[in-house]
């Protein structure tokens, strides 16, 4: 893993949960992806572990991507917010220094 994907993962992790704003871990996108493989460390989104696995169906993600996706938005939606997030904490830490 390379320095950059560290930070980004630590930024992405710092934001908490995309969804319930709870302490997050990473979750790797798995649109356009094949059976058991992850996409890279770039296409991400913060989720707590109920919505990421332990949740049950309908709240985890891998419980049911389609229910989930349909509850709370599509990966790619939040992908987008999450990097929407990331450059808003970017522009704020610019604007304190």
């Amino acid at each position: 893993m390379t320095k950059a994907e560290r930070e980004h993962l630590d930024a992405v992790a710092e934001l908490g949960c995309i969804i319930c704003h709870r302490p997050a871990t990473i979750h790797h996108m798995r649109t356009g992806m094949g059976m058991g493989q992850k996409n890279d460390n770039f296409h991400v989104i913060p989720l707590c572990p109920d919505h990421h696995q332990h949740g049950g169906y309908g709240v985890a993600y891998h419980a049911g991507s389609r229910i989930w996706e349909a509850n709370f938005g599509t990966e790619e939606e939040l992908h987008e917010r999450t990097n929407d997030a990331l450059q808003a904490r970017e522009r704020e830490s610019s604007d304190a220094s």
